[in-house]
Order: C-alpha cells, then structure tokens, then sequence
C-alpha cells in the first residue's frame, strides 16, 4: 500500500475507532435527581428541595460530592453559617426519600427551617428506607386494628400523615452539636447516645451505623445513616 493512501485511510478510520472506545460523556453518566420509582413524592404542593451549592477549599462541587471512605468522613471541615437544616438537606440525592418525608408536614420542616432548632438530623440513606419490611406511613397496629382499610379515605390518610410525622421525628435528635457519649433525646421522645467502635460510629441504643458526618449549618448538623432508627 502506498504510504499516502494509508494515511487517508487512518485520518478516515481512527474517528469511528475512538468513538466506540470512548466512556460516555458526564452528561449521560449523570444520575437522577431522584431514585426510580420516587417520582411521585414530589407535587405543585410539596416541590423538590432547593439545589443549593457548598464551597469548600479543595472543591467547587456540591456537598453530596464528599468520599464517604474519606478518614474525616465523621468531622466535616466545611461549616455553612448561613444555610439551615432545610437547604442542607436539599441537594443531598441519596437521601432524597427522607427529606421528601420531612417536608410533607409543617412541624418538621419548620424545625428545619428553624435558626434557632440546634438539631442533628439522622437522615437514613434511600437504599436503608428501601430496604424496610414496610412503607414509613404503615404501622403494624393500624393494620391490626382496621385491616385493609387502614389506609383509606381521611381518616386513612390521617394516620399515614401521622406516621410519617412520627417516622421523621424519630430521626431528629435536640442537640447539636453532640458530642461522643452524651445522651440526647429525639423530638419522638426516646433516649440516644452515639460511640465510635473499631472506626465505626454507631447510634445507641438501636446499634444504626453513620454512613457520614455531611455539614455542620446554622441550626445544626447533617448525618447520613445506613439504616432506620426504631420509629413505632
């Protein structure tokens, strides 16, 4: 083959060859806003939390952009004392399912939205409320008590709101910040400390592991969990 026409030929070839090596681009690798299936949390009355961007010094992205394998994955250095709870929580997509939940009722997400709230939101992961046995607004006793129509009508859907209301309650700890060992209360009422064993942070009594510490805010703090705290 003559040396000019091989050359044709692999400015002509080499275009097609890169493009079936190549990764997709960001955009196609870029992951939903919300999980399949959780589309419908959201409504004209209850409308996607805010996006809000986090700066710190070594990056421009967002706070959900944290390793959670990182060795300071307990102690955030970022402090944002102009965010609250609320916004905190808006941009985080792997607990979208939870901050949906916190937002339906008005004494939760006016906690959140509180300057003065001083809590430590335990927010469980969207794979940890998946994982449960039933929905957060079901409750074993309303099923009990009325069987299928538990749910149904006003006096149904009542109950799921309280339940809910419940559920996220038992995931708000009164205290921030909150310091190894002492024992604080949830706003559902019950007794929790928190100890780090073996590299782990470990909420007690219920034994739930802390994915990450995400931000310390205005009116508080922001935990991920790898599972549910004991909410009935």
């Amino acid at each position: 083959m003559r040396p000019t026409l091989a050359v044709v030929l692999i400015a002509v070839l080499a275009p097609a060859s890169l493009q079936q090596i190549m990764p997709p681009t960001s955009q196609q690798q870029r992951l939903p806003v919300q999980p399949p299936g959780k589309e419908d949390l959201y409504s004209d009355d209850n409308p996607p939390p805010p996006r809000i961007k986090f700066s710190s010094g070594t990056s421009s992205g967002t706070a959900d952009d944290h390793d959670p394998s990182s060795p300071d994955k307990y102690h955030p250095s970022q402090i944002q004392p102009r965010i609250s709870l609320a916004e905190a929580i808006g941009p985080q997509r792997s607990i979208s399912s939870f901050g949906s939940v916190a937002r339906l009722r008005s004494p939760t997400s006016d906690l959140l939205s509180d300057p003065a709230a001083k809590a430590t939101v335990l927010a469980p992961l969207n794979s940890a409320i998946d994982a449960l046995p039933r929905k957060p607004w079901e409750s074993p006793s309303d099923y009990s008590a009325l069987g299928d129509r538990a749910y149904q009508g006003q006096q149904g859907q009542d109950r799921a709101n309280h339940n809910l209301e419940q559920f996220v309650k038992a995931h708000l700890v009164m205290r921030a910040p909150w310091r190894e060992g002492d024992r604080a209360t949830t706003w559902a009422g019950k007794q929790v400390w928190w100890e780090e064993k073996d590299g782990k942070r470990l909420i007690l009594p219920d034994g739930v592991e802390v994915d990450r510490v995400v931000c310390r805010v205005a009116n508080g703090e922001l935990w991920l969990l790898k599972g549910v705290m004991n909410y009935q």
